[in-house]
């Protein structure tokens, strides 16, 4: 789904829209405010999702090759992590959604888990 109508589904705003936005296509999600947990499972293109508003979110969805992050629970950017995403290619949105909610809205969507192994099943 074009991240362009993952926002519009989400209520979603977006903080920060690189030229490319309109061409990224999520498949995949992931959500945790723990960052060791997408580099540990992550999907190149995937939709992060956390509530955790630091510049470690950034350098974690440049390294995991992230598609967009999803801030969740109305999260306020801080002003010194909007300093660091001026040449940043990742767009970076917020939703007043929860977590949870964020995620049961993506699934129903079909966006899967990207940190869900092949063999497992729902």
């Amino acid at each position: 789904m074009k991240l362009k109508e993952l926002a519009k589904e989400l209520k979603a705003k977006f903080i920060h829209i690189p030229e490319n936005y309109k061409d990224i296509d999520i498949k995949f999600a992931g959500a945790s405010d723990l960052m060791s947990d997408f580099l540990a499972f992550s999907t190149p293109g995937m939709l992060l999702v956390t509530g955790l508003t630091t510049p470690q979110t950034l350098t974690t969805a440049s390294v995991i090759e992230a598609g967009a992050i999803l801030f969740v629970r109305g999260k306020t950017i801080p002003k010194t992590f909007l300093e660091n995403i001026e040449d940043c290619e990742i767009p970076l949105l917020t939703t007043d959604y929860s977590m949870f909610y964020a995620c049961v809205k993506l699934y129903k969507l079909g966006i899967k888990d990207a940190m869900k192994t092949d063999e497992e099943s729902l």
